[in-house]
Formats: structure tokens, C-alpha cells, sequence
């Protein structure tokens, strides 16, 4: 199968690179020879229907799994054999389909995790004593600037499905200054969240973020993506600038059929 030609990429260094990754489950062969590149203050929009392989190539980017063949690349440099925590210290943030929120924590503690902040004072460090003080009002003055109406203070578990995804989300606007990775975070959020959601994404992308964006909703990708990759059962089978692409183009990559794409929210 001959994938659609990638952009010109010349002169571009990518910040996170696939080379040739394949990966299997059992006799399940969920990635084929897949290459992938993004760049600084782009959004690189990663769609194909339901086990393309799309989850399955964000958890190798960011070391939840090892694929069985291939390299990942990041800043140039071979990081195969990484850790999600090894790749996070690289600058790579990624939000799960699962959200990876923790129920018995609170939003704070959420948003802190594996980030928690210690007193300066020295036998205070010495204790591990979390100042918490300042991490509740760094996450209130956080959320305030996402108009996210949740209390820092308030339990995971007690908060809304949209809320949980907004958080995740946010967290990882947060502490991403460098590769965010996003599977369908808008998933199941309302239009006014959804909306809000593409507009954080292009504010990272202006600040020089690169973004990985997986969904499902068509309208979204065209809307918030300077590049569309195209998987289908595995492979890679389109790599377009968002500008020179139609929904009916990358509805027939996903599918390979011809079908007649009808009104502006098609969902593949």
C-alpha cells in the first residue's frame, strides 16, 4: 500500500519522529512500518477509524509501550527504550483516552502529580513536606485562566465526566512546553468546551508547542490542524497539509472507499 505523499519538510527539525514502528498484540498486528514526524508550532492531526492504531501509536511515542521494531526520535536523538516518566522529563505531555486522573486525589493533587512542589527551607526538603499552600493557589490561579469552574480542593471522583476531561486537558496545557500528545480530548465534552479546547490548542501551537491531535470529529481536525496523518489498519496511509485537504479525501484514506461526505460535523 503506497501512502500519500508527506509534505515538504526541508530545512524543519523535528521534535518527535517515528521511524518504522510496528507493534503486535498476540496475532493482532496493530502498527505496520509507521513513520511520523512533528515540528515546533505545529498541529499534526492523527485520525482513522476505530483500531487504526491511533491509542496504540500515541503509547509508543510516549513509552507506555515499546513497539516490537522501529525508532522514536525526540529532538533528533533515539529514545527507544524510555519510560512515559523518562519521556515526560523530556517534555512530553500526553492526555489518554483514560484520562490517567487519579479518583482518591484531589484536583490539586491531580494536576501536581509527580510534580509536587517542596518549602525551600532546607530541613523542610530534608522531610519531603509538600508546600501545598502554594500548589492549591498555583492550580486556583490555573484554572481561573482556563475558565474552569472547579474547585482546586474538590475530589476527582466527585467532579463530571466534561470537568475530569477538562482537567485532564488542562494539566497538560499546563506542563507542556514542548510535545503535547492529545487522544480525543474533546471526546466528551459539550460545543462550548470542545470549542474551548481547539483554541488552547492553537495558543500552544503559537507558542511554539508541537501538537499531536487524535479525534474522531472531522470538523475538529480541519479546524485546528496545519497536517492530517491518515492511519488505516496499521498503516500509514496519508500524510496531508490540512489547507490541501477535503473531509470526502481523508474520509476515503480512512476507509478506503469512495463515499459521499454530507454536512460539516462528519465524525470518522
Amino acid at each position: 500500500m503506497t501512502p500519500v505523499s508527506p509534505p515538504n519538510e526541508t530545512g524543519r527539525q523535528s521534535v518527535l519522529e517515528a521511524r518504522g514502528i510496528s507493534m503486535s498484540y498476540g496475532a493482532v498486528r496493530a502498527l505496520s512500518n509507521v513513520d511520523l514526524s512533528l515540528y515546533p508550532g505545529e498541529v499534526l492531526g492523527l485520525v482513522g477509524d476505530n483500531g487504526a492504531g491511533k491509542t496504540t501509536l500515541v503509547k509508543c511515542l510516549s513509552g507506555v509501550h515499546r513497539p516490537d521494531s522501529g525508532e522514536i526520535l525526540v529532538d533528533g536523538t533515539v529514545r527507544d527504550s524510555l519510560n512515559a516518566e523518562q519521556m515526560r522529563s523530556l517534555g512530553v505531555e500526553t492526555v489518554y483516552q483514560n484520562l490517567s486522573l487519579v479518583d482518591t486525589l484531589d484536583v490539586m493533587q491531580n494536576f501536581f502529580l509527580n510534580r509536587e512542589l517542596l518549602y525551600r527551607n532546607p530541613v523542610a526538603r530534608a522531610l519531603g513536606l509538600l508546600n501545598k499552600r502554594q500548589m492549591y493557589r498555583a492550580t486556583t490561579e490555573r484554572l481561573r485562566e482556563l475558565e474552569l469552574a472547579v474547585e482546586a480542593r474538590r475530589s476527582i471522583a466527585a467532579v463530571s465526566g466534561g470537568q475530569r476531561q477538562m482537567i485532564a486537558v488542562a494539566r497538560a496545557i499546563s506542563w507542556g512546553n514542548h510535545i503535547v500528545m492529545l487522544d480525543e480530548p474533546a471526546a466528551a465534552l459539550g460545543v462550548r468546551q470542545s470549542l474551548q479546547v481547539l483554541t488552547f490548542i492553537r495558543s500552544m501551537a503559537e507558542r511554539g508547542v508541537a501538537v499531536l491531535f487524535i479525534s474522531h470529529n472531522m470538523q475538529h481536525v480541519l479546524q485546528v490542524t496545519d497536517r492530517i496523518v491518515v492511519l488505516r489498519r496499521g498503516e500509514k496511509v496519508g500524510d496531508l497539509k490540512t489547507a490541501d485537504a477535503s473531509a470526502q479525501q481523508i474520509v476515503t484514506l480512512i476507509t478506503g472507499s469512495d463515499l459521499v461526505v454530507a454536512g460539516k460535523d462528519t465524525k470518522v
